[in-house]
């Protein structure tokens, strides 16, 4: 009988760094090139077309959700367990998988007639849709490797399936054929994906087991179902602004939505998701109860101030030139300026409020996170309903910054209830003090022609002004610095950068 509580093997060590380097590095990659991509094709479409595409794109992951129920982070938890079950789970999932996919299909196509889309969004859906059922097949082979830590492959497919996805859809694009052949060539790439891996999962020696074990089936429905409404609910809250924008004002609209979502996503992807999970294992550890969870708010409530001196003046650059960003699209985009300028500001929210999203997550209290998330998403669906009529296509994003600020402030209530002391209000006013006086001088360069070099000079002189003022005023003091030393030491690569931050 093996010692559970023996410690970690240093191969085994090694193995699980090589691992978490080869995700991180493929994501990156793949986020990176994605994103890029994103920005190519916005103006290859125009604003009409870009709003079908993100139409579909939104209903698709709402598709995606359904179909994957969940059940990704149980089988790789339970063949990680135990390898001899890897067929079980493989055909379980197959066969669960493949139902509600079809349904997620039919599903779809019934929801984009009720919302009275137009017919080429309806007509793109249905063949975008069949990418449900493909992706699928690739996803349970993923899963599979992943639970046989074989990181490097899925790392090198996924990466290599992007890069060949988008040489498709340019090719596509440069021959005329439009969405229809983004489409396809997307199904095309997907098959692809999934026959590689299934090669892959093949040399393994695993393949499905028949007849199905149904006490796996029910397993994987039951673990499956709470992360399965919890990403509804997620994928909802994130999606529901251009789906009801496209009922509502139609497709051209939802194309200015969906670039100023391109700029938001990337942010946040950029500037929060990837530091917090680089520090989710610290904020795993240091958790706990008594005199370590007041160690843990601490901790939290300094990464959530940090998050906020760096986002700030990022967010008000992005809002102060929208119109200069927004013209590197073209003349066509213009009035995504007035979009972006204010949706820039949920990002912002969203990356302080991530902070003590996870902060819930470490304390297993997710049932608090979707049930907040649930009543944003209901909050927002009244608002965008409310205000679209009344205001136009700005509505949108007021909506969404506006049920999300109310949600991070009841984030940040339910996570200090039953603390010693409320956070420290006084150093956040200072970083807004910071704040505004930065943006003074931005708002005074905005006139300088032409506006790509007036954003260049104003945000160079807004940034200097505000680190300035943030060293001036404390807006980090002794303390916070070094606790961020310490965040930043853990992170990879960590211990190069933090030479250069002050000493506490």
């Amino acid at each position: 009988m093996t010692d559970s509580s023996a410690p970690i093997t240093h191969a085994a060590a090694q193995r699980a760094a090589r691992n978490m380097g080869a995700m991180a590095a493929a994501q990156v990659i793949s986020k990176g090139l994605l994103f890029a991509w994103q920005l190519v094709l916005i103006p290859l479409l125009g604003p009409a077309e870009y709003g079908v595409y993100g139409t579909v794109s939104a209903l698709m992951l709402i598709g995606v959700t359904i179909t994957g129920f969940g059940m990704g982070v149980i089988i790789i938890r339970e063949v990680a367990r135990d390898h001899k079950r890897a067929g079980a789970y493989l055909s379980s999932a197959l066969f669960l998988q493949t139902i509600l996919g079809l349904l997620a299909y039919v599903g779809l196509q019934i929801a984009a007639a009720l919302l009275d889309y137009a017919p080429e969004v309806r007509g793109f859906l249905a063949i975008a849709s069949l990418s449900l059922l493909i992706d699928m097949l690739g996803n349970l082979c993923f899963d599979q490797l992943q639970a046989q830590e074989r990181m490097g492959t899925t790392a090198a497919v996924e990466v290599g399936n992007v890069a060949l996805r988008i040489a498709l859809v340019a090719l596509a694009l440069s021959g005329g054929y439009g969405l229809l052949g983004v489409y396809v060539v997307t199904l095309l790439s997907g098959l692809v994906r999934a026959g590689v891996l299934w090669a892959a999962l093949a040399r393994t020696g695993i393949r499905p087991q028949f007849p199905i074990d149904r006490s796996v089936g029910r397993a994987l429905m039951r673990d499956g179902a709470p992360g399965a409404a919890s990403a509804l609910v997620t994928t909802g809250y994130q999606n529901a602004d251009r789906l009801v924008t496209a009922s509502l004002l139609g497709s051209q609209a939802v194309g200015y939505l969906s670039a100023s979502f391109v700029v938001v996503v990337g942010m946040i992807e950029l500037l929060s998701t990837t530091v917090l999970i680089a520090v989710y294992p610290l904020m795993a550890r240091i958790s706990g109860t008594g005199s370590d969870l007041a160690r843990f708010r601490h901790v939290v409530e300094t990464l959530a101030h940090f998050t906020l001196v760096i986002t700030l003046p990022i967010t008000l650059a992005v809002s102060i030139y929208s119109d200069a960003l927004v013209s590197v699209l073209g003349e066509r985009y213009a009035p995504t300026a007035d979009v972006l300028r204010v949706m820039v500001w949920y990002a912002f929210i969203v990356m302080i409020s991530n902070v003590y999203t996870q902060a819930m997550l470490v304390q297993n209290r997710q049932r608090v996170t979707f049930l907040l998330r649930t009543f944003g998403l209901l909050l927002n669906l009244a608002l965008l309903f409310l205000l679209l009529p009344r205001l136009g296509l700005v509505g949108a994003p007021i909506a969404l910054v506006t049920g999300e600020a109310l949600v991070f402030l009841l984030l940040v209530r339910l996570f200090t209830q039953g603390g010693r002391a409320p956070p420290d209000i006084r150093k956040a006013l200072r970083v807004l003090v910071a704040g505004g006086t930065a943006s003074a001088f931005m708002l005074l360069a905005h006139s300088i022609q032409p506006p790509l070099l007036a954003a260049f000079i104003g945000s160079a002189i807004g940034f200097a002004a505000y680190g300035t003022l943030i060293l001036f005023l404390r807006g980090l003091n002794a303390g916070d610095w070094g606790l961020v030393r310490q965040l930043v030491e853990a992170m990879p690569g960590g211990k190069k950068i933090a030479r250069w931050l002050p000493t506490a």
